[in-house]
C-alpha cells in the first residue's frame, strides 16, 4: 500500500482523468462462436460460456469457430442485456449471441485488467429487456490514472482475489458438504414406498421414522391435489419501487429460496388489473429455464396478500402444507420425472399437463409439518445468510468488494482548471 501512495503522490496527486468504456474497449459480436450443438460431455475440451452466473455451461467438440483468448491476450464476456460480465484467459465458444466480447482498443494505453476491475464497481441493475453496451455500459465513465498506478492497484487487487478465492473454496467446500448432508435427510425423511414405509436407519443416525402406514399416507397426482394458474402479462420493464407485490418468473431461479414472505419486486395497480394472482400458501413454480436442473423450481408464497405472476410460472392452489409440498419439489423423484418429461433444447419447459400428473406421497398434516419442522432447521443452517458458513462467504465477499472500491475511488482532475 505504501508503494502505491507513493505512486499516487507523484503521478497524480491532484485526482486522475476519468474515461468512457467506449473510448477504451472495442467489441465483437459472438455470431461465429456460437456452438451448434447443446450435447455437451465433460471429456470434450473447450469450454462453452455464458456470459451470466452460469459461466461454464459444458464442453465441446467442435473445432470450428473458438474464440482464441489466453493470459496475454485476454478478454471480457459481456451480457448485452443483463450486463453481468466475466474475465476469460483461455480457449471458448458461446452459447448464445446475447453477448459481446470486449478488448482493448489499439490506442487503449493503460491496463486492460485496471479497467475489469473498474468494471465491477459501476453500480448498474438492468430491468429493460434490451441491449446495453452500446446504449448505456459503454458511456460510463472509470478512473484512468497514470499506468504505473493501474499496475500497482491490480497487483494488490489480484493478490487480494486469490486469497479471497482460496478462502471462498475451503468455505463452500464446507457448506456443500452440509447441503448434501441436509440433501440427504431430506430425501430420506420425504422418501415413501407405496406399500409400507418403515426405514431402519435409527443405529446410523439417531432417528427412528416410523412406519407410514400408521400416518394414512395417500398417493395423489398434482392435478387431484389442487389447481394450476397459469400467470400472463408480466415483463421486467413493468417493475415498480413500490405498488403491487410480484414474482417474475426469472427471480425463482436467482432470488427466492424454498418460501417467502415479501416480494423482490412491485408493479403498479394499473398493471396488476391485468395479472393472474397467487395467494397466501400457493406455490409459484418456474416453467421454463436453460436447464432440466432449474425447470419447476418452485417457491411457496407465504406471505399475507396475494401476489401477481408473470407469463412462463404457475400458482398451484391446494390446501396442504405449503412447506411440505416446496421441500418435495426440491428431492430426487420430481428430478428423475422431469429429465423424462421435459421437452426443448435450448429452451428446457415442462408443461402443466404432465406437471399435473406427476404423483407425490400426502400424509396427514400433522405429518407434513414434522417433516417440515426438521427440514426447517437445516434450511436454516445451509441457506440463511445471517448464521454460519454463508455469513462467513459474504463476510469475505463484503470484505473484498470494500478494499477494490476504496482502491478504484479517485479524485476526477479538473483538465480546464
Amino acid at each position: 500500500m505504501s508503494k502505491l501512495k507513493e505512486l499516487i503522490d507523484e503521478l497524480c496527486p491532484n485526482g486522475v482523468e476519468f474515461k468512457r468504456l467506449g473510448e477504451l474497449l472495442d467489441y465483437e459480436q459472438p455470431t461465429r462462436y456460437i456452438v451448434r450443438s447443446t450435447e455437451y460431455d465433460d471429456s470434450y475440451k473447450i469450454p462453452v460460456l455464458t456470459a451470466g452466473q452460469t459461466f461454464i455451461l459444458g464442453y465441446t467438440n467442435e473445432e470450428d469457430g473458438i474464440y482464441i483468448a489466453d493470459r496475454n491476450n485476454p478478454t471480457i464476456i459481456f451480457d448485452d442485456f443483463t450486463t453481468s460480465f466475466h474475465w476469460v484467459d483461455f480457449n471458448f465458444k458461446v452459447k448464445s449471441s446475447a453477448m459481446k466480447m470486449l478488448r482493448p482498443k489499439e490506442t487503449f494505453g493503460g491496463s486492460f485488467r485496471f479497467v475489469y476491475y473498474a468494471m465491477e464497481c459501476i453500480s448498474f441493475e438492468a430491468v429493460n429487456h434490451t441491449r446495453h453496451w452500446i446504449s448505456k455500459y459503454s458511456q460510463f465513465e472509470i478512473p484512468f490514472p497514470p499506468l504505473g498506478v493501474q499496475e500497482e492497484i491490480v497487483k494488490i487487487l489480484d493478490r487480494f482475489a486469490e486469497y479471497a478465492a482460496e478462502l471462498q473454496a475451503e468455505l463452500q467446500a464446507e457448506l456443500q458438504a452440509r447441503k448434501e448432508q441436509y440433501e440427504y435427510y431430506r430425501d430420506l425423511l420425504l422418501t415413501f414406498n407405496h406399500v409400507d414405509y418403515g426405514i431402519d436407519d435409527e443405529q446410523e443416525t439417531g432417528v427412528t421414522t416410523p412406519p407410514t402406514s400408521s400416518y394414512g399416507i395417500k398417493w395423489k397426482t398434482m392435478g387431484e391435489l389442487g389447481t394450476f394458474i397459469r400467470g400472463n402479462g408480466l415483463q421486467k420493464k413493468d417493475f415498480t419501487e413500490s405498488g403491487v407485490p410480484c414474482i417474475h418468473y426469472g427471480q425463482i431461479y436467482t432470488y427466492y429460496g424454498t418460501f417467502a414472505t415479501k416480494t423482490k419486486s412491485f408493479i403498479s395497480e394499473e398493471t396488476a388489473k391485468k395479472c393472474k394472482k397467487a395467494h397466501t400458501g400457493d406455490l409459484v413454480f418456474a416453467t421454463v429455464s436453460e436447464n432440466v436442473d432449474d425447470v419447476c423450481k418452485c417457491v411457496a408464497w407465504l406471505g399475507d396478500e396475494e401476489i401477481c405472476i408473470s407469463g412462463d410460472s404457475l400458482a398451484f392452489c391446494h390446501n396442504q402444507n405449503p412447506k411440505y409440498l416446496a421441500y418435495y419439489f426440491q428431492t430426487k423423484a420430481l428430478a428423475d420425472y422431469k429429465r423424462s418429461k421435459v421437452t426443448g433444447a435450448k429452451v428446457i419447459r415442462l408443461h402443466q399437463s404432465k406437471l399435473e400428473q406427476f404423483v407425490i406421497p400426502v400424509p396427514p398434516l400433522a405429518e407434513q409439518e414434522r417433516i417440515v419442522a426438521i427440514l426447517d432447521k437445516f434450511e436454516t443452517l445451509v441457506n440463511d445468510l445471517s448464521k454460519g458458513l454463508p455469513a462467513e462467504i459474504a463476510a469475505v465477499k463484503e470484505q473484498y468488494e470494500y478494499y477494490k472500491n476504496k482502491l478504484l475511488s479517485f479524485p476526477k482532475y479538473n483538465l480546464s482548471a
